[in-house]
């Protein structure tokens, strides 16, 4: 399989090649490969790259302009972290939006009359193929919530969404689909001013 990029003002397509991969490590949730490659520069090198399921983030907004957040321990971390719902795209689920729909659920309680994908971002380019679904959640009802093991001191919160903007702003937020979704948001309020 050959990835190819373009660099427009040279007009010249430059052309990774893989020549053969190998599973390093697998587990359930991810893979690490090695693939022999020729470089665009014609050179032979071996990249290491993981290869994991895509995620979704849901910006959960109610009516009352309140953003729906999530407070929970994150292990790769090393510490609580604030951020959107949001959670892995399992097999089970017919694609991201349905992964959103039952994460959103589990974590908060929430179901959304209105689903709206606002885009994805790629949070490791150089290091994983991992790909995070953003998506709007509006016309929200309240319902009970279905947390998972590793989820028990996962915490909901609620606030005004210019507060949650300001957790961005300072940093406080460091999770990279929550950030973009809110940016995304917010440079659309702004347009429509």
């Amino acid at each position: 399989m050959a990835t190819t990029c373009s660099d427009e003002a040279a007009g010249v397509v430059m052309v990774w090649q893989r020549l053969a991969t190998s599973v390093v490590h697998r587990s359930p949730w991810f893979e690490v490969r090695a693939d022999d490659v020729v470089r665009p520069d014609g050179g032979h090198s071996t990249y290491t790259h993981v290869v994991a399921p895509g995620s979704v983030t849901v910006l959960a907004i109610q009516d009352d302009d309140q953003v729906v957040l999530t407070r929970q321990w994150i292990y790769t971390h090393g510490g609580t972290e604030w951020r959107l719902p949001g959670g892995a795209v399992d097999d089970t689920d017919a694609g991201p939006e349905a992964a959103a729909r039952r994460e959103l659920a589990e974590e908060t309680g929430l179901r959304a009359e209105k689903w709206e994908r606002l885009g994805q971002i790629h949070g490791a380019d150089s290091l994983s193929n991992h790909v995070d679904h953003i998506f709007l959640a509006t016309g929200l009802t309240q319902g009970e919530p279905s947390l998972g093991p590793g989820e028990s001191d996962l915490r909901v919160r609620t606030m005004p969404f210019c507060h949650a903007l300001d957790l961005v702003r300072q940093g406080m937020l460091p999770h990279a689909g929550s950030s973009h979704a809110l940016l995304v948001m917010a440079l659309r309020r702004a347009n429509q001013k």
